[in-house]
């Protein structure tokens, strides 16, 4: 049976799941997706993600890749995956692409978000599980000095859940462009970068508040881009705070839909 290759497009609230990546006994986004498209094309449909998101992180742009049967077009496999997935997961886009399309190795870049709040409302019940809630002092000068140290091709070893990559990887990201900006009630920080290791985005932003906070000086980054482990980077950031905001891919490999 001919097969189509779509791109779907995700936006979840990562509260109520253990991660993206499948597991045998715990809600993840990837089962429950692969739940509804079994339903939908009466047998199992594997959905490969861009990247795998820890538990509690939420997303804006999580792109997965499936092969369905050639009479789902993607307006219509779109539609029909939100009529049946539960409110905490939504299909925001579906693409036709190519067949060598890949979600994971196709992506040129990542981008994240990840959300601070600094006025007396990020404490209220709307807002502190969605953002991190900041009462210390910030010099924002070393904030944003932080984040432009990281910027460029490094090895972020120093940044990264040890273990957790292969041991042959050399564990070098390109960061494209890294910036804290303000929004209302807070602080805003962006990274895109070609790839992302485990918890390294997490690991960055709790290094940089420590760093605006005093707890840390300016050359720490240097010093963990230098590390061969990540024996002193600061804990990771909490993750109801981070959001997997797009995945980018050539333009190339999305095919006109009819």
């Amino acid at each position: 049976m001919p097969l189509r290759n779509v791109q779907l497009v995700l936006q979840y609230d990562g509260a109520r799941f253990a991660g993206w990546q499948r597991q045998r006994e715990a809600r993840t986004v990837q089962g429950v997706l692969e739940e509804a498209l079994a339903r939908l094309c009466q047998a199992h449909v594997a959905a490969l993600g861009a990247g795998r998101t820890d538990a509690g992180v939420h997303a804006l742009g999580q792109a997965a890749g499936v092969a369905v049967a050639d009479k789902w077009a993607p307006i219509q496999l779109r539609r029909a995956l939100n009529a049946i997935l539960p409110d905490d997961i939504w299909i925001a886009e579906a693409h036709l692409m190519r067949a060598d399309f890949h979600p994971r190795f196709s992506a040129t870049s990542r981008a994240y978000r990840y959300l601070l709040g600094t006025d007396e409302m990020a404490e209220s019940p709307f807002r502190r599980r969605r953002e991190l809630a900041w009462t210390r002092p910030l010099d924002r000068t070393l904030l944003d000095a932080a984040a432009q140290t990281i910027v460029g091709d490094h090895c972020f070893r120093g940044f990264a859940v040890r273990g957790t990559a292969p041991v042959a990887d050399n564990h070098r990201c390109h960061v494209h462009e890294a910036s804290w900006n303000d929004r209302t009630g807070g602080l805003k920080f962006t990274i895109r970068a070609n790839r992302f290791l485990h918890h390294m985005v997490r690991f960055l932003v709790s290094t940089m508040l420590d760093i605006a906070s005093g707890r840390k000086t300016l050359d720490a980054i240097p010093k963990l881009l230098a590390a061969d482990d990540n024996r002193e980077v600061s804990p990771p950031a909490p993750p109801y705070a981070l959001y997997l905001e797009r995945v980018q891919y050539p333009q190339e490999l999305y095919l006109v839909t009819e």
